[in-house]
């Protein structure tokens, strides 16, 4: 028989992954002074980022990498950056952000028409 906790996947475990840019966990060695090497992790600077987004009026909460984060402000906001960028290289949940963006920037120019 099972045990309570099994290893599934949803144990409550998030994914040390970019929600923008799919950045994830990388492996290398600790290198010592001897020139000794053991493996280690890199692991990438995720932040539980909000933020705005104009076409969404609204924030939008994702874990990003801090280098997503100043990529998305160097864009010019969350908006610019998620249709500026080809949905082949977007994770899911970023699409998923990219077609709600859609979808609002179509329901506005229906109106304004």
């Amino acid at each position: 028989m099972r045990s309570a906790k099994s290893n599934h996947q949803g144990d409550g475990k998030m994914a040390r992954r970019c929600a923008v840019t799919g950045k994830g966990v990388q492996a290398g060695n600790n290198v010592s002074h001897a020139h000794n090497k053991t493996r280690r992790r890199f692991l990438p600077n995720l932040q539980a980022a909000s933020m705005m987004s104009d076409a969404l009026a609204t924030t939008v909460r994702l874990r990003v990498s801090m280098a997503a984060l100043r990529t998305i402000e160097h864009k010019g906001g969350l908006d610019a950056y998620l249709l500026g960028t080809k949905d082949a290289k977007l994770p899911v949940e970023a699409r998923r952000v990219k077609r709600r963006i859609k979808k609002a920037l179509a329901t506005k120019a229906a109106k304004a028409a």
